[in-house]
């Protein structure tokens, strides 16, 4: 039996898979505009698509809580906030202030700033300062690589039982499978290894955008 069973993304059946997740607002649309004036760093950036993906998991498990490392322009950002009912709120931290405030514009063009705590600073330290019981509903990681371990260590108590947690760019452009990665790729090999080994969460890597790893605590 052959179990290999994918799509190679070509752009026609990507743009196909793009329509499916509809159009983005007037708001998202201005932001995916902003964002990429900024040259290479907009690489950042989710797709739509994924941001989609974001706001029905946020609905699918009633979250009310949710925790962003990485927070770069806003994207992921507002689509958790969209997604979260009036008394939701998402706690999301970076270091870039520049960033931040493209992000905050969009926040308060789509009517969600008051559902977002920004908080600018060291991720770690961010994390860590947060209540220690669990009562963080999803969170979803999206900073840098070398740093997924530790971010995951200290979120997974602070994660209700039954919670997700998300980690992107598992995949980190298909190099993370190499025989021998190097850089963020062999980071990502290696935060992927331990969140398989991981007894407290049952997981799963989904092929969409860079890599998603979708956990749900036990």
């Amino acid at each position: 039996m052959n179990d290999f069973k994918t799509v190679v993304m070509t752009p026609q059946i990507y743009r196909y898979v793009r329509e499916q997740a509809g159009q983005p607002s007037a708001v998202q649309e201005k932001l995916i505009a902003r964002t990429a004036e900024l040259g290479d760093s907009a690489e950042m950036q989710i797709p739509h698509e994924q941001a989609v993906l974001l706001s029905l998991l946020v609905k699918l498990t009633g979250a009310q809580t949710v925790v962003e490392v990485g927070t770069y322009t806003g994207y992921s950002t507002l689509a958790f906030a969209q997604a979260l009912p009036a008394s939701g709120k998402v706690i999301t931290c970076d270091l870039s202030d520049e960033w931040t405030a493209i992000a905050e514009e969009a926040w308060h063009a789509a009517g969600v700033r008051d559902k977002i705590d920004l908080r600018i600073g060291a991720a770690a330290q961010t994390l860590a300062e947060l209540p220690e019981e669990p009562v963080v509903d999803l969170v979803f990681i999206d900073a840098d690589k070398v740093g997924y371990v530790h971010y995951w260590e200290l979120l997974v108590p602070r994660v209700r039982q039954g919670g997700l947690l998300l980690a992107d760019n598992t995949l980190y452009y298909g190099e993370a499978a190499d025989e021998q990665p190097e850089g963020n790729a062999a980071a990502i090999d290696a935060f992927n290894r331990f969140v398989r080994s991981d007894s407290r969460v049952e997981s799963v890597l989904v092929p969409i955008a860079d890599g998603l790893t979708m956990a749900r605590k036990k």
